[in-house]
């Protein structure tokens, strides 16, 4: 299993030459099966850079697009996501309601006037969209299998642990854990991060800024380690990263991160997750 992350900023996208090592762009990442199966996980302003590069490429091959939920910046980038304005294109799109919408919903008034020149109805590609939940059974795409999990967020969204051939990828994003906090589950967390070769989570905040942005769905990095720690995981990229923090903050949440790490005791390999990260699991 392949990964390739094409944006991991959260909220909204960033620019300037502080935000060049970790990127500007709004989540996406690229997960292909050994296969070769195509998963993308999110539509953030990173979704165009890739269906740029797809298109280069011409890959004859089927497209899936599985969204954790309908969030702005989760979303922003479809409209302008290449491949959909290819009649040859056919896209699978994956993702659970919304608190008011479906995502197909939510996409289609994303795509309409007077937020977008071009309607929806007007796309030439064939676009099929596919309504999942955080409750068994998992779901496959080709040699991929897909669980998704419930989220800790406003209107809800699936995060996913994706398996293949015994190496698992957890994917949780715009996720709000909350140890320490009487009530929460961390036990449901744990176990469908558990022994996951690696751990892609939310961890926008710093303990400090927590205080101040409590119950908006998001996690502060020391609860992240706290769950990587516990489940096992043996690499953990910190992801959904603040669109006012720098390269240079960043290095220092990372550096502090992996303090934490090594005072735990165990060997988990911690970074800040950003544009143009690749690994194959």
């Amino acid at each position: 299993m392949r990964i390739r992350c094409w944006g991991s900023r959260g909220s909204f996208p960033a620019c300037g030459a502080e935000f060049v090592r970790y990127g500007g762009d709004t989540s996406c990442l690229e997960v292909e099966s050994d296969k070769g199966d195509l998963v993308i996980l999110d539509a953030g302003t990173g979704l165009k850079a890739f269906g740029d590069h797809f298109a280069a490429t011409a890959r004859k091959k089927a497209v899936h697009l599985v969204c954790t939920h309908a969030h702005l910046d989760h979303i922003m980038g479809f409209p302008f996501f290449s491949p959909i304005f290819n009649e040859h294109t056919t896209l699978n799109v994956y993702g659970c309601p919304c608190a008011a919408d479906s995502l197909e919903t939510a996409i289609r008034k994303l795509m309409r006037t007077p937020y977008f020149p071009v309607d929806f109805c007007a796309l030439p590609s064939e676009i099929i969209f596919h309504e999942v939940t955080p409750a068994p059974p998992p779901f496959k795409i080709g040699t991929l299998t897909l669980t998704p999990i419930r989220l800790n967020h406003p209107n809800g969204g699936c995060g996913y642990r994706i398996e293949e051939r015994g190496k698992a990828l957890v994917f949780i994003t715009d996720n709000e854990l909350e140890y320490g906090k009487p009530g929460f589950d961390a036990e449901y967390y744990e176990t469908y991060c558990a022994d996951a070769d690696i751990l892609i989570h939310d961890a926008e905040y710093t303990d400090d800024e927590y205080k101040q942005f409590q119950s908006w769905g998001h996690s502060k990095y020391t609860d992240v380690i706290k769950l990587a720690v516990a489940a096992k995981v043996k690499r953990l990229g910190l992801f959904h990263i603040n669109a006012r923090r720098t390269d240079d903050q960043m290095d220092a949440i990372v550096d502090d991160a992996k303090k934490i790490v090594a005072q735990s005791g165990t060997a988990i390999e911690c970074f800040g997750l950003g544009t143009g990260f690749e690994i194959t699991i």
